[in-house]
């Protein structure tokens, strides 16, 4: 045991404890006898009794509940759980339907977990953090929840981002539990109801000014360095215009990235990798179309212009194929505008003066114009990809790429099977949320899932197992690369283009020796041949199972 704990003290605590899978022996040595029902059970009969109490539920929010219960008092059991039924729980734990449990954060509220880091707090950061539940910590996942998934701003009830991101960084990439600490920064809400909910649990207050949001995040960065310096911390759901300038401050600083930006770029681009070859054309060949311009956006335009270039483009001709469309039209060069990095992919405003517009060009001006090869979304826009644009793009190109990506499922651009239809069937779709499979001549054909789980749990494992200091860009793009490689629509056109959810903590090893292999070539970590990394992956890898 950990802390050698005895008696109560170890029977809730819920990283040590087993429950009724104590034996006998272990109730007498440990001061427990007495303190539990007399059958014993092992771990196998712990998950079949919880599986009957999750499968007893109907509403999602409620097996959420659940399981966060069931987390609270028993992680192994709630982790082995999750491994032998990842497909139905993973919409439970995480996308969709953490959503939910992030707007109704402080209704279902229970038991704390992390940190709570309040700006009226801001002058005793270093207390707040030395109050962490346990020492020693490999990962932080940290939201301010100005912008969660799709549904906007929810003041503190983002916390619910970060508990699930962590456990999905448990169940696929094997980081130990007891190391991982979600963080929310209570700055405050600009969310009319929150303010107004009297069961918030945040502080009541708008959000802080700019110059005080910035100085508090270099305050809150700068006690993680000097109190956990080795530590990965993960930015997510953070506003667009504070994501990308968070993670240009401090990437060079520490071992950090942006899962919004550079996670949801390395698993879009995995898929891409997979659909380009299914099509018969590599991305370099193609014409690609971004709707939306936000942080996520950006980031997976950035990956795809480098995957170009390395595809043998100079970088102007992979920006002469990127085509992006916000809420006010194509990304142009005389748009006033755009920040910094969205004008890196404006498009010249001379290139579509010929199209005898009177207003700015939409997407459906776009897709009429260029023969569009993949369609990207990432707008939160329901519906944007309409019957009218999808059939004109599918009749330029004989295998369309269509990615459907903003969560929640309420918020997708199109329904992969209006994909289907409008295509005939010749779509190579993967969305950002859940969809059921598609039926075609009577058989159902899963949907690849964008999600970044594919991703992050890998970089986790890597950057631990291999003692990077550093999240480089390169390192990211081999976490797409391995991806992609696994993708099943490579040996079978009809099969999705990412592996099954449960296939992720295999793909997940696979991408970790990629991505640690990547970071010792970059010289983030220290030098390791890839049999010994794929030693420390082995090490590290933490699994659901009882301490003898």
């Amino acid at each position: 045991m950990r802390e050698n704990k005895t008696g109560h003290a170890l029977l809730f605590d819920a990283l040590e404890t087993k429950g009724t899978a104590f034996s006998r022996a272990e109730r007498r040595e440990l001061g427990l006898l007495g303190l539990l029902p007399t059958a014993e059970k092992t771990i196998e009969q712990q998950t079949e009794h919880s599986w009957l109490e999750f499968s007893r539920r109907q509403d999602p929010i409620d097996k959420h509940i659940y399981l966060r219960n069931l987390q609270d008092r028993n992680e192994t059991l709630f982790y082995r759980l999750l491994r032998d039924h990842i497909a139905d729980t993973m919409p439970i734990v995480y996308t969709p339907t953490v959503g939910e449990a992030c707007q109704r954060f402080s209704e279902i509220y229970r038991r704390p977990r992390g940190l709570f880091v309040s700006y009226p707090d801001r002058d005793c950061l270093r207390e707040v953090l030395r109050n962490r539940p346990q020492r020693e910590v490999d990962v932080i996942v940290v939201t301010d929840g100005q912008r969660i998934l799709g549904l906007g701003d929810q003041g503190i009830g983002g916390m619910g981002i970060p508990i699930g991101k962590l456990s999905l960084y448990t169940l696929i990439g094997g980081i130990d539990p007891a190391r991982t600490l979600p963080v929310v920064l209570d700055v405050g809400t600009d969310n009319a109801g929150l303010l107004e909910d009297p069961q918030y649990l945040g502080w009541r207050h708008r959000r802080i000014g700019e110059e005080e949001y910035y100085a508090f995040i270099d305050e809150f960065v700068s006690v993680v360095q000097q109190e956990l310096p080795n530590v990965l911390l993960q930015w997510e759901d953070f506003a667009t215009a504070h994501a990308l300038p968070i993670l240009e401050r401090y990437r060079d600083r520490l071992l950090t990235f942006n899962d919004d930006i550079q996670g949801t770029a390395a698993v879009a681009l995995g898929a891409l990798h997979g659909a380009a070859r299914v099509s018969g054309r590599p991305l370099s060949e193609q014409q690609v179309v971004m709707l939306g311009a936000g942080s996520a956006g950006i980031g997976v335009l950035d990956m795809v212009h480098r995957q170009m270039v390395t595809e043998g483009l100079t970088p102007e001709q992979a920006a002469d194929r990127i085509w992006v469309v916000d809420i006010d039209g194509l990304l142009t060069d005389d748009r006033t505008d755009l920040s910094p990095s969205q004008r890196r992919f404006a498009q010249p405003a001379a290139k579509v003066a010929g199209w005898g517009l009177s207003e700015p060009a939409t997407l459906a001006d776009v897709v009429h114009h260029v023969e569009v090869g993949v369609l990207i979304g990432l707008s939160t826009a329901a519906g944007a990809f309409t019957e009218s644009i999808v059939r004109e793009m599918a009749a330029k190109v004989q295998r369309p790429i269509i990615f459907p990506l903003s969560n929640p499922t309420s918020r997708a651009e199109a329904h992969p099977a209006e994909l289907d239809e409008w295509t005939d069937g010749r779509a190579l779709i993967a969305t950002g949320s859940p969809f059921a499979p598609l039926m075609r001549d009577g058989v159902p054909r899963p949907v690849a899932q964008c999600n970044n789980v594919y991703i992050f749990p890998a970089i986790g494992l890597a950057v631990t197992a291999a003692q990077a200091t550093r999240v480089t860009d390169e390192m990211m793009r081999a976490a797409a690369a391995a991806l992609g490689d696994a993708s099943p629509a490579l040996t079978d056109p009809n099969a999705p283009l990412l592996p099954s959810w449960a296939e992720l903590p295999t793909v997940a090893v696979r991408i970790a020796h990629a991505v640690a292999e990547q970071a010792v070539a970059d010289g983030v970590a220290p030098q390791r041949t890839p049999e010994e990394l794929r030693q420390r992956i082995d090490e590290v890898r933490w699994v659901p199972e009882y301490r003898a």
